[in-house]
Parts: structure tokens; sequence; C-alpha cells
């Protein structure tokens, strides 16, 4: 144990009989060190409760001039989806105004979920990663961090509390979107169109959404997408046969733009009215929503900021700045962007309404 009481990378070393070079290897994953060396390392880690020193790591390795943009999914997933265009924006922000290089790593297909994580571990050739969409599935965000790289996480991961992380307020957007069709337009019977549910961003707006819907006593049902624009057609699809059947769906969020665009397309095809039989929010606020007919009332994300937010506090963080535990999850504010699809009626672009002017209004007439 070293002076500060603190486990070190040579009692790791000395608790499995390997050079402390090995453990470091074994511990970044290393191609060099057998898979059964690996395990006994990393049992023996976590039997002692070692955790890799961030800021010490940073400190002494040479820098590489370059961060990573870890994504978890195709690229063809990623290029496809404006989220991700905003995200690297941010990113690419902050690093030019420091001169330092983006790489972005992707995986190659659906069934190779570790190689955007390997890709990274290996080369040695970035001083920190900041990792956004990954499945709450996903073991190897867990790895990336025990490895001692600089990681901050562009979303909450309950499963790691203590890992560096910037996010918004997603089950309180989740309640405001549906406060706001319940209160404000009177909707009775409300419909979610739902990102995957294995991943956070969607569990958590999806819950907020049930819980604005049991708070008020109004029925809500979920129908799980994927983020995609041909996912919200198809729930547009379940949402038309919910209709016919006599279902009374008069109000409808869902957990993205693109998605909500699907539903918008198949219900006008329909000839359901919009807002007038069944209200509409999406969320992101990425640009599409200020161009469709109705334009779509949305949740704001702050993508951008979060991403110069997230790639600031890497930067701190391989500089040898430790935040407090106090500090490392940073949650921004969203806001309600009012537009047509609702039927509030207001012109495209007008309009915003904060989680505390929202509040207030409901404290008012209501």
């Amino acid at each position: 144990m070293g002076a500060t009481g603190r486990i070190t990378l040579r009692d790791v070393a000395r608790e499995v009989g390997l050079s402390t070079s090995a453990v470091s290897m074994a511990l970044q994953d290393h191609p060099r060190i057998s898979t059964a060396a690996k395990r006994r390392v990393q049992l023996a880690a976590d039997q002692l409760g070692y955790v890799a020193n961030s800021a010490g790591r940073a400190l002494r390795v040479r820098r590489a001039g370059a961060i990573a943009l870890i994504v978890p999914n195709t690229s063809r997933h990623v290029f496809g989806h404006a989220y991700f265009t905003h995200v690297l924006t941010g990113v690419t922000d902050v690093a030019n105004a420091n001169d330092l290089q983006v790489v972005i790593s992707t995986n190659p297909d659906e069934q190779q979920g570790k190689v955007a994580y390997e890709r990274v571990m290996r080369s040695g050739t970035v001083d920190g990663a900041i990792v956004t969409s990954a499945s709450i599935h996903d073991e190897n965000i867990d790895r990336l961090v025990r490895t001692g790289l600089p990681v901050v996480l562009l979303g909450r991961f309950p499963s790691l509390p203590t890992a560096i992380s910037v996010g918004i307020e997603e089950r309180s957007a989740g309640r405001m979107a549906a406060e706001h069709l319940i209160v404000e337009h009177g909707r009775k019977t409300l419909v979610h169109i739902s990102g995957p549910l294995d991943h956070q961003t969607a569990l958590e707006r999806r819950d907020g959404f049930m819980e604005s819907c049991a708070a008020h006593g109004v029925r809500g049902t979920v129908i799980e997408g994927d983020f995609s624009e041909e996912s919200g057609v198809a729930a547009g699809a379940e949402v038309l046969t919910l209709l016919r059947a006599g279902g009374g769906v008069d109000g409808l969020v869902a957990a993205n733009d693109e998605m909500a665009f699907g539903v918008m397309s198949t219900l006008l095809r329909a000839g359901v009215d919009i807002p007038t039989q069944i209200s509409v929010i999406g969320f992101d606020d990425f640009g599409l929503s200020r161009v469709t007919t109705p334009s779509i009332t949305t949740v704001h994300v702050p993508a951008e900021r979060m991403a110069r937010l997230a790639t600031q506090r890497l930067l701190d963080i391989v500089g040898g700045t430790s935040l407090a535990p106090r500090d490392a999850h940073a949650i921004l504010p969203v806001e309600l962007v009012l537009r047509e699809s609702c039927g509030c009626g207001i012109p495209t672009g007008a309009g915003r309404l904060s989680r505390s002017q929202l509040n207030h209004m409901h404290k008012g007439e209501h």
C-alpha cells in the first residue's frame, strides 16, 4: 500500500506475482497479455480495491495531443443522426481551441461492440476519451475507466456512480413534455414513442413521461422505437391501430424529433389532424423540428454545450485537475420549445419554456 494508504499498481503486481508493467498492460487489455493473466490481474485489483489514478497517469505519460470520441455504434448509425453532428461540433470546438486532434472510434457492425473501445485502449495514441450513446449493458465502459485513461461520459450511467459525466435532466424532461399535453391541452390518453430501452436516456425519458401520466391520472402507453425516423413511421402505424380500436389517443411524446416526424408522417397520411386530434411533442430541437409542417414542439437538448463541457472537463482531468465527488456529474437544464404540433399555434422558432416557467404556469391559473 502506498504512503497515502491508497492501493497502488505495485500492490496488485505483488499480489499476482507479475511486474508492474505487465499488470498495467493487463488492465489496459493489451493483446500481449494472456486472457488468463488479465483475469487474475482484474480479480486481484477488484479484491484489493485498486482504482487507476487518471490524473497521475496523465502527468506521467507523454501527451499524444489527441482525444477520442467513442461511439459504440456503426458509422452509418453515427453519421445518420443529427445528435452526433452536434456532439462532434462541441468536441471539436474545444479541441481546436487547444490544438488537439479528435479521433472518432466506432464499431464496424452491430455484432462487434468492443471494437470502438479496444481501438482506443490498445493504441496509446490519445490522452483521454469521451463516450456517448452506450447501452446500459455495455461492460466496456467499465473496462475503459479501469485502464486509468481519463474518461468523461455523455449521459448518466448509474452503474458507474464515480465516473465523470455530463448530461441533462432526462426524467424531468419527460415529465415536462407529458405535463404540457395534459395541463395545457387537456389530453387524456397519451402515447410515448421511446428510444431503445437498453439506453439510459430512453429509460429516463420514458419514466418521466409515465410519472407525469400517473400523477395526473391519465392513461399512458409506451411503444419502443430506436430513435430513427423509420421506427417513428412504424410506431405511427401502431397508434393508428389504437385509434381504430377506439383507443382515443389524443397526445403523443416521441423521445426524439426524428421519431416524432415519422409518427406525424404516418398519421397525416391517414388523415389524422395534428394537433386537433393528436398533439405531438418531440425531443432534441436540432433543426428538423423547425422545418416540418406543422412545426414540432420539442424539448431542447443542448447537445453542443454538453459536448463542449465534457471536452473541457476531460482536458482538465488530463491536465491533473481532480474533481470533487459532488462535481463529478454536471447536469444541464432543458427547456420546452413551443411550436405548432402540440396546438399552441406559436410561429416556428418562437416560445421557449423552461422547467421553472412551466412550474410557475401550472401553479397559476391551472
